[in-house]
């Protein structure tokens, strides 16, 4: 609703954050000279190849935490948030790059200050904005004048929807209702002007931005009169999409050889945030693996001298959409595992779909080691970098866990991609029941942003040095 406007708000103010940013960090440059005189001025050219890297990380940035919502669905507070979040996320990538590429003649100084001044200034032009927004919905400019189709249930909740939470204001001008004796009444103080066998006099004889059919899907076949007088007037056509009884998170149009499909996503997956979680995912492992290869080395020679066999464990897992995936391990457990599984099954201790026991007779004494501390788990960095799996997600399951699942909700995890660690990793590890295993995972998949990856991530360092549930 009201997108467009929305649109051209959130676009004016892109640009002018671009202009401040570049305008910040001049002012930034030349104070850095002018308040330390005593050393050698800086050359601006050597600092220009900058300017673009901070712009795409900071625009980017506030268009990802939430910088460029209408006024109307966020505060000042937020805003300052979503700023605060952005820069660091901007200078501390920044400050990154120029440590690993050993680049020393980039001011730091120069660095910091900009990103005080860019604060200051992108706060002063939300603040601006609300002032703005606030003046256009008192002084009632650029007002919607909405016509809704039906006057019942749905009609109404759409009615309360948009007076709470349109951009730049609404006025209901009327309903238009399939029923004929409904006409002349009014509801929530809006009148009925009509029925749809006169939708045509409705619309010429009356100022109208937008229909919206919000009728119940029995009577959607009433809309084509509707849809053939919006087209013929020229006026913008809306429907309510919830014509099922579920809740879903994501809702888009797209269309194949000018046959337009409704998409109804269960989960958000927004295609640029994924995006920016790949790119996450793939910076992060090939830093971290220069660290790591030394620990790989000494594990592969623990587990030859421990156990005979391969250094590394190979099984397949289920995927993202129940994909099949080769997960790699380093070993912990004898050759013949997998076989003496069945041998053992009756023995398990887990509740639901897992199996899990203490003591494990199929674990070797080195395996003990690297499953107490997770270290078995590095292996599936490989699998990060070859895109089968992501740094946190839910946990991937063996076909044999998965064959076992008795409800279509537990399934719902293979929507997203799987990954190294999630929220049961910091909750309790292998102490929690399946069940809320599976809440856990839920919870992360219908709330997942960046910044709970992040946080996960954070959280899971210090659980696993702790050994914190681990198995």
């Amino acid at each position: 609703m009201q997108q467009g406007k929305a649109l051209e708000l959130g676009n004016t103010i892109f640009f002018i954050d671009l202009i401040s940013t570049v305008v910040a960090f001049a002012i930034a440059f030349w104070a850095r000279n002018v308040l330390i005189p005593s050393t050698q001025a800086l050359d601006f050219n050597s600092h220009l190849f900058i300017i673009p890297l901070v712009l795409v990380l900071i625009n980017g940035s506030m268009s990802y935490f939430g910088g460029y919502k209408s006024p109307l669905n966020t505060s000042l507070i937020g805003y300052s948030w979503s700023i605060f979040r952005s820069i660091f996320v901007a200078v501390c990538t920044l400050l990154v790059l120029l440590f690993f590429l050993e680049i020393q003649y980039v001011s730091r100084f120069v660095i910091w200050l900009f990103a005080s001044l860019e604060f200051c200034i992108l706060l002063a032009i939300r603040i601006g904005t609300i002032a703005y927004f606030k003046e256009q919905i008192k002084s009632g400019k650029k007002i919607l004048r909405v016509l809704v189709i039906g006057s019942r249930g749905r009609a109404q909740e759409l009615v309360m929807a948009l007076q709470e939470r349109v951009v730049w204001g609404v006025k209901v001008v009327g309903y238009v209702d399939p029923d004929p004796t409904r006409v002349g009444m009014t509801v929530l103080g809006i009148p009925v002007i009509g029925t749809i066998d006169s939708i045509h006099d409705c619309l010429k004889n009356n100022v109208i931005d937008e229909v919206i059919i919000a009728i119940s899907r029995t009577m959607l076949e009433d809309a084509e009169p509707i849809v053939q007088a919006c087209e013929q007037e020229g006026i913008r056509l809306q429907f309510m999409a919830d014509v099922f009884n579920v809740q879903l998170a994501r809702i888009s149009l797209s269309e194949v050889k000018g046959i337009p499909l409704l998409t109804m996503e269960p989960v958000a997956q927004d295609p640029q945030q994924l995006l920016v979680k790949r790119i996450f995912d793939f910076v992060c492992t090939l830093l971290a693996l220069p660290l790591l290869v030394p620990i790989f080395c000494l594990v592969a020679i623990a587990i030859k001298l421990d156990s005979p066999g391969p250094v590394f464990f190979v099984q397949k897992r289920v995927g993202i959409r129940k994909y099949l995936f080769s997960m790699y391990k380093f070993r912990s457990m004898h050759v013949n595992a997998e076989d003496k599984l069945k041998e053992i099954e009756h023995l398990n201790e887990a509740e639901g779909p897992i199996f899990k026991i203490k003591n494990d007779p199929r674990i070797t004494r080195i395996g003990e080691f690297l499953r107490k501390t997770s270290i078995d788990e590095l292996p599936q960095l490989i699998n990060v970098l070859r895109g089968e799996m992501s740094l946190v997600g839910p946990r991937p399951m063996s076909v044999r866990d998965v064959d076992l699942f008795d409800r279509g909700k537990q399934r719902k995890r293979f929507s997203v991609q799987p990954g190294l660690t999630c929220i049961w990793q910091v909750s309790g590890r292998s102490n929690l029941p399946f069940e809320k295993w599976l809440e856990l995972d839920l919870q992360y998949i219908e709330n997942w942003s960046l910044w709970l990856d992040v946080k996960i991530l954070c959280k899971t360092i210090p659980a696993v040095l702790h050994s914190k549930g681990a198995s």
